[in-house]
């Protein structure tokens, strides 16, 4: 995956607050996966790839509708942003095990 900046976080989270709830964890795995396979199709063809575009977190979450972006006084978008954080520790710790 590319290196993730602010605005991907926003976007990832943004992508959540617009699923409906039960669907959000499955949905910020997903959109991981598809930056990191997307990132790798980069690397390996110089090519973005036809669905997830670039490798970013941004391009895989904006393939998806998203929510307005509200301020951080927005509880579910609050636990949305935090839900992207959380997994991307997660991917991130998984990446140094392999």
């Amino acid at each position: 995956m590319r290196p993730v900046l602010h605005g991907d976080i926003s976007a990832a989270a943004r992508a959540l607050l617009a699923a409906p709830p039960p669907e959000r964890s499955r949905l910020c795995l997903r959109m991981i996966a598809e930056a990191e396979l997307a990132d790798r199709h980069v690397r390996t063809t110089g090519q973005l790839h036809p669905l997830y575009g670039n490798g970013s977190l941004m391009a895989a979450a904006r393939s998806r509708s998203l929510a307005n972006e509200p301020g951080f006084d927005d509880l579910q978008y609050c636990q949305c942003f935090e839900m992207v954080l959380h997994n991307l520790i997660g991917f991130h710790v998984n990446q140094r095990r392999s």
